[in-house]
């Protein structure tokens, strides 16, 4: 598994340890909802119908 190897290179105690991989994680995150999924959304996936009626005058 990939944890174990992870938990292996990083320094420090398991507390720092813990941090660390807290850190990593919300890195991945950002990452992730900053460009890869506005990526997927703009380029892979189709573009929505649209289903809103424009308003009626009265």
């Amino acid at each position: 598994m990939i944890f174990p190897l992870v938990w292996r290179l990083l320094p420090g105690p398991t507390a720092l340890k813990v941090l660390e991989l807290l850190v990593l994680l919300v890195a991945i995150v950002f990452v992730l909802f900053t460009w890869v999924f506005p990526w997927i959304a703009a380029d892979i996936l189709p573009p929505p119908d649209g289903t809103v009626d424009a308003p009626r005058s009265s």
